[in-house]
């Protein structure tokens, strides 16, 4: 009698166990979902390897001092704090999670060595918890809401999909390149990139896109009514346009590399004999030369924009927003000495 009862207590601990297992299983790693509205980071970010991401009065970032790590500090570069070993770029945030594009890491083919594959990863806010997504190439991607829009592959082989951010939903949208780096109100805007380079808007919900402004564009980043992009029929020079008054206003006659835009503020790479580092307002004015040079990799936040010497991707320069003196960004550099000592 006593052996029966004992094996009937045995068998409920083991259905108890069981069932918090698959509890666990079930809700354990649940994600939650995000706040409406959430956007990962701003397109002119993106569009420049997605270096800087600021997200609830945080940046994280991927310090080219220290191989790229993920780190994160505050807004005004305070608190500076190393994440995890991930060589990262296209850095995206949203709710409780990171997500961003790890490059990987490869040493000597001898016995020993240690390779990390290239993966689109999901971690918490504190680096903790890496999730491999996709091991696909990324070329660029976006949060919106609880979904990344994902552009993979190469230019021959180019894939667009849709990904839930828990991976529990799976959608092809093309076979072509759309870059979903511009995302609006649960809009992405993007050039086209087959036949034509008009504007094109994918509501995100229904998955139809339409063309919004037959012009020659490239890399379009929304801001309020206008539309900023390089002007592909004109040796891309910066324009915008206003999307209300159907109005295109010409920003600089230089041919831009690359740019962004933010807080009242446009950064722009000057190509040609004489390279340079521009900044002016967004409506074209009070513009100045910042640095002499060919310079990439423009991500800016709401106190700093941050970029790299085209060709050097060890030293991070930084500037406070519309201020015309340029400093190598010490803080991230003396953080990376510690963390190698």
């Amino acid at each position: 009698m006593k052996n029966k009862k004992a094996y009937i207590i045995t068998a409920i601990i083991f259905v108890l166990l069981i069932a918090a297992l698959t509890l666990f299983i079930i809700f354990g790693e649940r994600i939650p979902e995000n706040p409406p509205g959430t956007i990962g980071n701003s397109a002119g970010n993106l569009n420049n390897s997605g270096l800087f991401c600021e997200y609830n009065g945080k940046v994280y970032f991927a310090n080219s001092f220290d191989n790229g790590h993920l780190y994160s500090m505050g807004v005004d570069e305070s608190n500076l704090e190393k994440l995890n070993n991930s060589n990262s770029c296209n850095i995206l945030a949203g709710g409780e999670f990171l997500y961003y594009y790890s490059l990987g890491t490869s040493g000597d083919s001898g016995l020993g060595s240690v390779r990390v594959p290239k993966s689109f990863n999901r971690c918490k806010l504190d680096g903790s918890s890496v999730t491999g997504l996709t091991r696909d190439t990324v070329i660029n991607a976006q949060l919106v809401d609880n979904h990344l829009y994902l552009l993979t592959g190469d230019d021959a082989t180019p894939s667009f999909d849709k990904m839930k951010i828990d991976k529990s939903e799976q959608i092809h949208l093309a076979d072509y390149i759309i870059n979903p780096a511009c995302a609006v109100n649960g809009t992405i805007y993007y050039n086209g990139t087959q036949t034509e380079h008009y504007l094109h808007a994918l509501d995100t919900a229904t998955h139809v896109s339409n063309v919004i402004w037959e012009g020659n564009i490239w890399n379009p980043i929304v801001e309020g009514d206008y539309v900023y992009y390089m002007d592909v029929a004109n040796d891309y020079r910066l324009c915008r346009y206003s999307l209300s008054q159907n109005v295109v206003e010409v920003l600089t006659d230089d041919r831009v590399d690359c740019f962004n835009v933010g807080k009242g503020y446009i950064y722009y790479q000057k190509n040609g004999t004489s390279p340079s580092l521009n900044c002016m307002l967004t409506d074209g004015s009070n513009q100045f030369v910042l640095a002499e040079g060919n310079y990439t990799n423009i991500n800016i936040t709401s106190a700093f924009v941050y970029f790299q010497e085209f060709g050097n991707d060890t030293t991070l320069y930084h500037s406070y927003l519309g201020s015309n003196s340029v400093d190598i960004f010490v803080a991230a550099r003396e953080a990376a000495k510690e963390e190698l000592q």
